[in-house]
């Protein structure tokens, strides 16, 4: 079998044994959201770092998804700026604080922290300062890569806390250990990355289903509409005319 068939068929398996073993963990996220979007509260979601960043993304300003998405895109994390600045970024501790304080998360919210190590100071410094303001906070995470991680790894915060052990629901996205999944004889390093993928399938799982629990209670949601669709403009102004104020990047 080739590289691309096995990576195919290894990513499908992560993503099938999400979707088996998450149910529970999901849905008690699902809930929460759905609880939060019919409160007329945003949701917040934090990709603490590099890749995770698009695990933010995945959810913000998204055709099919919640309006009310406040994706924490800070640009200090973002590796378009830099990515051994990034890094740097993400592993300095104190720096998360600043930022979901800017963006106003506070007491009765609900944070998502995305970030498949789960360990870097800007990931556990997000978990804190959330769970410290009375936050619900989500984390999306893998919990074998936290675990196999040795407690003086440089990417680890002070604390050589696990992100799985600080937030109210884990849901664990199954990245394995160096998030690359194919061997190839001759190469030296695993390709073919995971996190991605897992992230953003777990992120979709998440509101996919609250979208699912606030119809049973007879709620419409606001939800963005393609702009590229007919009358995706028009309708899409609306929400911008009403969400503006309250989420930072629109």
């Amino acid at each position: 079998m080739n590289a691309q068939r096995r990576y195919f068929d290894q990513v499908l398996d992560l993503m099938h044994r999400i979707e088996a073993e998450e149910a529970p963990a999901i849905a008690a996220a699902a809930t929460r959201v759905a609880d939060t979007i019919a409160a007329d509260r945003p949701i917040h979601v934090f990709g603490t770092g590099g890749h995770s960043v698009m695990g933010a993304e995945e959810v913000f300003f998204r055709a099919g998804g919640f309006v009310p998405v406040n994706a924490i895109l800070d640009e200090g994390v973002l590796l378009a700026h830099g990515a051994l600045r990034s890094m740097a970024v993400e592993r300095t501790p104190g720096y998360a604080q600043a930022v979901l304080g800017y963006h106003g998360v506070g007491h009765d919210d609900t944070l998502i922290v995305v970030n498949a190590y789960g360990v870097n100071a800007c990931t556990i410094d997000a978990a804190v300062y959330g769970k410290e303001h009375g936050c619900f906070v989500v984390g999306v995470t893998s919990v074998a890569i936290q675990r196999g991680l040795a407690p003086d790894h440089p990417a680890r915060h002070p604390s050589r806390h696990d992100l799985c052990d600080l937030v109210d629901v884990v849901i664990d996205c199954k990245v394995p250990m160096g998030d690359a999944l194919v061997e190839i004889a001759g190469i030296s390093q695993k390709v073919g990355a995971s996190s991605t993928f897992c992230n953003a399938l777990v992120m979709n799982l998440i509101m996919v289903s609250a979208v699912e629990r606030l119809a049973e209670r007879g709620i419409d949601p606001p939800i963005w509409q393609s702009g590229n669709s007919p009358g995706g403009d028009e309708a899409n102004a609306q929400h911008v005319q009403r969400y503006r104020d309250r989420i930072k990047k629109l």
